[in-house]
């Protein structure tokens, strides 16, 4: 009997977190006829944790969603309350933008941008199960008794699969926030043959701005004339409002030691595995038992509230030991505490289950993003929303996916990552984990994607236009570093920086190359660079300075694509190759890498391994 259908989509993206928001805008744009259902949608881009965006190789990622032409970056730049650069004491590869946005205002400007999308159709509701037939995706049911049909469909749920909340012995079902949780998907996916696992995130509490001590912390402004996320955002952030920096005191480490039993971490009521790199402040105290303090930031959620974000406290204590807490801490012993801290475990699936493409390997047409895949953050999730709206689309037009490289993007580095090594615990990204991260900047992101976004078809006229302009600014600008000058001419910048006067001419490029040189100041003694943009001119800064570094990188790239190029057949019957170890033939089976690069990078797969399948490859071929 033929299922009869409300209505008929090309596809169907499940959450409007930030990962189902950039890949219901990928699609809708396009030219997909496209429904995003979401279990609320006073949730939609909801930032249930840190009010912000970005971060240390978090704003990279910003950055790069924007420059395939998402909206993170867009949305971000006209609600910030404050932006800083972190890391300016670093390289110029590890420094990474930070904006503290407006909550409130976030999620209610993303939810007009939805509802603006044409090809795009928001919906409150919740998904029951994903249709297929004959392993392929036809449509979703609702537990609200709908029925639609699509041909492609991206789950992207984010925290709220059979979500609890957790604060000491109160357990509660229910998602971030109080906002209500997702029960049926879970058993879906898993009658698909997709594994899932169970993680644990968790938030500090939200303390009352009027009962604050401002006067015992330290302000924390934001950084003046800095250029925003977004690469269609003209001019410079207005910093609305400060940060503060406090510290908890030697009576916070007394008061968590001496309830540390009370604790659902430390007493195994908490089984589910948690972020090693976000860790709540129970954990830092027994962890790093010598601390006598631990940072701690004040941060706004909202121009419109009084609520405020205590960063670095997150906890899963009870409600009176997390009173007795926070009032420990310095500038917050009166704080009326107006949201409490709390733990919060969910599903997510194994990640090794999906392509590069984020397409699942039991089920095609079925796509996977953001924390649902054992990630961390708003930016990771929104990146993979990104690319899994972009190849859900692909496939629906029957074309081939795209899956960026690791030398190409931090995107590139997140996805492969997830689906080739794995993750045991909630992923997040940073620049360590990025080997070519000196190719990868925050400020040549759209040099790297933007032509990729325009051949997939999301990069607008507009920004392609911008892009363009600014490719042939650097063109002009390195032609004009060619320009000799004369010793006499360079030897009043010299003298500033406190360098000796070459004996020779040098070009602008080498003198820009010489420690101490920036580009601000190689404008101020040659006047004629004036004309061309700041942003630009410190980009060709960046580059001169790190010449011979990048051109080794180069080099370590190309190394590397050499066994990207090698294509792995994907009918291989890895357990039946000789010379494989036990544990590489099973790795290899699960993972089934899409070459040998890819195959290189699986946990268990040794170099040995790796030569072993090229002569394979070799005598395959003949």
């Amino acid at each position: 009997m033929q299922r009869r259908y409300d209505e008929i989509y090309d596809a169907v993206v499940i959450g409007a977190g930030h990962a189902g928001v950039e890949a219901c805008l990928a699609l809708a744009r396009l030219g997909l006829r496209t429904l995003v259902v979401t279990l609320s949608l006073d949730a939609i881009s909801f930032m249930a944790c840190n009010p912000a965006i970005g971060g240390t190789a978090k704003g990279h990622l910003v950055r790069e969603v924007d420059a395939l032409g998402g909206q993170m970056g867009i949305s971000a730049d006209h609600n910030l309350l404050q932006i800083r650069m972190l890391n300016t004491g670093k390289g110029a590869a590890v420094q990474s933008l930070r904006g503290q946005a407006d909550k409130s205002a976030y999620h209610l400007y993303m939810k007009r941008v939805l509802e603006r999308e044409k090809n795009l159709t928001v919906l409150q509701g919740e998904v029951a199960e994903i249709l297929t037939e004959n392993d392929k995706v036809v449509g979703v049911t609702t537990l609200q008794g709908q029925a639609f049909a699509c041909k492609g469909v991206v789950v992207a749920t984010g925290v709220y699969l059979n979500a609890n909340i957790i604060i000491g012995e109160f357990r509660q079902e229910t998602g971030p926030n109080g906002f209500c949780r997702a029960t049926a998907l879970t058993q879906c996916l898993l009658d698909m043959g997709i594994p899932t696992r169970r993680f644990k995130t968790g938030t500090p509490a939200r303390v009352d701005r009027k009962t604050i001590n401002f006067d015992a912390m330290t302000v924390q402004n934001g950084d003046e004339k800095l250029y925003p996320f977004s690469f269609m955002t003209d001019g410079f952030i207005e910093n609305r409002e400060p940060c503060w920096l406090t510290y908890t005191t030697e009576e916070t480490k007394k008061i968590i030691m001496a309830n540390i039993d009370r604790s659902p971490l430390y007493n195994g009521s908490i089984k589910s595995t948690g972020p090693r790199y976000c860790p709540s402040i129970e954990d830092k105290v027994m962890r790093f038992a010598d601390k006598e303090r631990h940072q701690i930031f004040i941060e706004p959620e909202s121009a419109s509230t009084d609520e405020m974000y205590v960063q670095g406290m997150s906890s899963s204590l009870p409600v009176d030991v997390q009173i007795a807490m926070y009032h420990s801490v310095i500038g917050l012993e009166k704080c009326r505490l107006m949201r409490y801290a709390y733990a919060i475990e969910y599903d997510c699936i194994d990640s090794t289950a999906l392509y590069p493409s984020l397409m699942t390997k039991r089920v095609d047409g079925l796509f996977m993003a953001g924390q649902l895949n054992g990630s961390s953050g708003y930016e990771e999730a929104a990146a993979q929303g990104i690319m899994a709206g972009i190849n859900c689309a692909r496939y629906i037009q029957d074309k081939a996916p795209v899956v960026l490289g690791r030398e190409s993007s931090y995107i590139g580095v997140l996805i492969d990552d997830l689906v080739t090594k794995g993750t045991n615990e909630p992923y997040r990204m940073m620049t360590a984990r990025a080997e070519h991260r000196l190719n990868l900047r925050q400020e040549n992101a759209d040099e790297r994607l933007t032509p990729i976004g325009r051949e997939v078809g999301l990069v607008s006229d507009e920004r392609y236009a911008r892009y363009l302009d600014k490719m042939n600014s650097l063109k002009k600008i390195n032609e004009a570093l060619e320009r000799t000058v004369s010793p006499s001419f360079s030897a009043p910048l010299f003298a500033e920086i406190g360098d000796y006067v070459p004996h020779a001419g040098m070009s602008l490029r080498e003198i820009l190359k010489r420690s101490g040189v920036t580009a601000e100041l190689l404008v101020k003694h040659f006047p004629e660079l004036e004309k061309f943009d700041m942003r630009y001119l410190e980009e060709v800064a960046t580059v001169a300075k790190y010449e011979g570094y990048l051109s080794k990188q180069q080099s370590a790239i190309e190394r590397a694509k050499k066994l990207e190029d090698k294509a792995l057949p994907q009918d291989a019957d890895y357990l039946s190759i000789e010379g494989l170890r036990l544990e590489a033939r099973q790795k290899l089976d699960k993972i089934r890498p899409l070459n040998l690069g890819q195959a290189s990078r699986i946990s268990g797969v040794s170099p040995a391994d790796i030569t072993v399948l090229m002569v394979w490859l070799a005598r395959r071929g003949k």
